[in-house]
């Protein structure tokens, strides 16, 4: 079925002089008439979503599941199957690599400013084409996701880099880092950061950060690894991304089940909904 969003401007001449048509399209998406350049079009049209052949709720629930679910591309496709909807795993492969990204850069924006003021840092390792790589990732004192990168060496045009791209999604530097003792962090931080940041190297305080970085290994575990550096990045953005966006409550926060599921749901149709309207 269409996703009720109204199109009232013409996406070939921006014009809003539109009239609805009385038949949808196969989908059940509302289709509409210009009535200056008199082209027929309905409510993808000029969205990332235009020429899907499925319903665009479905294919954002599949990348969703990919990103989130330790499942497969032939997985998703079977349980796609059972529901009627016929499409093979490069499909979802081909969705994943599309839409992964537009995800990514929707929860960035909607985080951008309202990060805490003490950033906790580390690498963990991840395979690409059966070489390790670095994945910096950050977070605040409430466990929420500052920024991730990965890298193909920890070094400091790395470090320097990623504290680059945490500053412009915090919009303001932190008033301390804690780190563990990489020589390449203390001149990243005074750099990028500012002298006045007070970096703190202390391994047991620490643990939040390496405590987080069980999301990322347990869903990249069961991949064997990734084919491309490309890929790899795009995959583990787009899942910290999400992962973030699910948390329900501050970090030892108790949460009922009841609550957990009942934000699950508002939270997938408020990003599916926004999604579509972005695009």
């Amino acid at each position: 079925q269409g996703d009720d969003l109204m199109s009232d401007v013409c996406p070939k001449c921006q014009s809003t002089e539109v009239s609805l048509l009385k038949r949808p399209t196969s989908l059940g998406y509302q289709r509409f008439r210009c009535k200056r350049c008199r082209c027929t079009f309905n409510e993808r049209s000029g969205t990332v979503f235009n020429f899907l052949e499925y319903p665009t709720d479905l294919v954002l629930m599949v990348v969703r599941w990919r990103l989130r679910y330790c499942l497969s591309l032939r997985n998703l496709s079977e349980m796609m199957l059972e529901r009627g909807f016929e499409f093979t795993h490069e499909a979802v492969r081909s969705w994943e690599e599309r839409y992964a990204p537009l995800i990514t850069q929707h929860l960035r924006r909607r985080r951008r400013g309202t990060l805490g003021k003490s950033w906790y840092v580390d690498e963990t390792y991840i395979k690409v084409k059966g070489k390790w790589c670095y994945l910096y990732r950050a977070v605040d004192r409430s466990g929420a996701l500052i920024d991730c990168r990965l890298s193909k060496h920890r070094n400091m045009r790395a470090a320097k880099q990623f504290f680059k791209e945490a500053l412009d999604i915090s919009g303001d530097a932190p008033d301390r880092v804690t780190t563990d003792k990489e020589v390449s962090y203390p001149r990243a931080i005074r750099e990028e950061l500012g002298e006045s940041v007070l970096h703190r190297t202390n391994q047991y305080l620490n643990n939040l950060i390496e405590q987080d970085h069980r999301g990322i290994k347990q869903r990249y575990g069961p991949m064997k690894g990734f084919k491309s550096l490309t890929s790899a990045s795009r995959f583990c953005r787009a899942h910290d991304e999400l992962r973030n966006y699910y948390k329900v409550g501050k970090r030892g926060e108790k949460v009922s089940l009841k609550q957990q599921r009942t934000s699950y749901l508002n939270k997938t149709l408020e990003l599916t909904h926004s999604m579509q309207l972005s695009s």
